[in-house]
Order: structure tokens, then sequence, then C-alpha cells
């Protein structure tokens, strides 16, 4: 790993703990985040917000099923969103595009699987099969997600070894990528761990998810928070932490980079 170099972010005052309570601007205390000085340019990686904006009104389209590792889903579904109607699909572009502009800064070359937030998909099948067609150093696909509402806090999904994965290979470096963006994202945010899952040390394995399963490169998605969660939607729609959401996700990749 190369030695630590650019600090971003800081810290912003607010409560303490994690709990679903709280009001817009009062968040945990966010420190700032350190990206490595090791040489990343002409690093490729792929970034996937997810869901789309048009989804809602292609109830058909994105219905119908696609290969996902050995068995079929769903095209795409709408996603989740806040209570008061801020939508999944717009939090990921957002914080996606924020990602994205860090990392090219850094000579990284990003390729988004969706470029606007007014179309349909890609399918899932698409977004798993991304990295191989950008011949990408690895993957991460960005979300937020519909948990009950008692329940908040982020969480990193890694593939899990599935019949149908395409790149069995990719289990182990996949794993320490969550590890990374788990430690990234939860310094740069402050969010914790979420709380409503069985595993609640912030990474969880998963054989289910297309997107995983016919990734050829390490690929991770990232739950940022909790949108039906009253603590975790004001969050969500707070340009500034999801700057820092940004910040916590590149430093990941930045860091995992740094190691390959």
């Amino acid at each position: 790993m190369g030695a630590l170099g650019v600090v971003v972010g800081g810290a912003t005052g607010g409560r303490g703990g994690g709990d679903g309570g709280g009001a817009a601007g009062h968040f945990p205390t966010a420190g700032a985040v350190a990206f490595p000085s090791a040489d990343v340019r002409g690093r490729v990686v792929v970034l996937d917000p997810g869901h789309n904006g048009g989804n809602g009104a292609a109830a058909a389209q994105i219905a119908r099923l696609v290969d996902a590792g050995g068995f079929q889903k769903e095209c795409d579904t709408v996603g989740a969103s806040t209570d008061d109607g801020y939508p999944e699909h717009a939090f990921t572009f957002d914080v996606a595009n924020r990602a994205a502009a860090l990392l090219r800064a850094r000579g990284v070359t990003v390729v988004l699987t969706r470029t606007d937030d007014a179309g349909i998909g890609p399918c899932v099948d698409v977004r798993g099969r991304a990295a191989a067609e950008a011949h990408a150093d690895l993957a991460v696909s960005i979300h937020a997600d519909g948990g009950p509402p008692e329940g908040s806090g982020f969480h990193v999904i890694a593939p899990a070894h599935a019949p149908g994965a395409v790149n069995p290979g990719i289990v182990e470096p996949s794993a320490r990528l969550a590890v990374r963006l788990r430690d990234t994202f939860a310094a740069a945010t402050a969010e914790p761990p979420a709380d409503y899952l069985r595993s609640q040390n912030g990474v969880v394995e998963r054989s289910d998810l297309g997107g995983l399963n016919l990734s050829s490169a390490p690929k991770v998605f990232i739950e940022c928070a909790n949108m039906r969660n009253q603590a975790d939607a004001a969050r969500v729609t707070d340009p500034a932490w999801r700057q820092r959401a940004a910040e916590g996700i590149a430093a990941g990749i930045l860091h995992f980079l740094a190691e390959r």
C-alpha cells in the first residue's frame, strides 16, 4: 500500500451515536478520510448507480427475466425512496458522479453504467458484465436500502460462491474490497453498520445478485443508508452528506487499487 497522501473531507458537528433519531444537519461526527498517494493513473473502475429514473414508467420492460448467474431475475427494479419521495435512483446517480469526479481527478478511468437519470435500466446482467466490457480493475454498485423504518445504517455486499458465477476467483479480492470500502465509508460519513441485518459488522455475502455473479472483476454493492429510516433519510437528502459518502467510496476504491 502507498503512504497516506491527500486528506479529504472534515469533521462536521452533530450528535453522537447511530440511532434512528435526529434531524437534517445533525449527524454523528464524520472525520476526514485519507486518499493513498500511490500512482493509480490508468486504472479502470466501473461505478454502477443503482436503478434509473425511467424504471417506474416501464414496469413490463424492467420485469422481464434475465440471466443472473445460473438463474433468472427481473431486469431491474424501481428502487427505494424516502417517505418524502426522494428516490434511490437520484441518490445513487448523484453519489456515483461525485465519486467519479474524485477518482478521475487522480487519473482513474471511470466508466458509469448509466449516464443519465431519466432512462430505463440497464438490466442486472448488463450491469454485471460491465467490468468485463470495460476491462476494469474493479466495480462498485451504489445503492440505498429500503429496510425496516426502525433500522438504520449502511452495509457492503460481497459475492459469495455461486454455482453460476462467471468468475469464482473474484470472491476473495471482493471480500477485501468490501472491508476497505466499509472502513472508509464509515470514517467519511459516521454512518454506522446496519443494525437490522443478521450480520452487523457492515459486510454481508450474497449469491443471489446477478450484478455480482456475472462480474469478472472484484465487485461489491454498497447500501449507503436505509432510506425508510427517518435519520438516514435526512442524511441521503443532504448534499454535503452525499459528498462525504462519495469521498468514502472513492477512498476505499483508491486504497484497494493501491494494494494491487
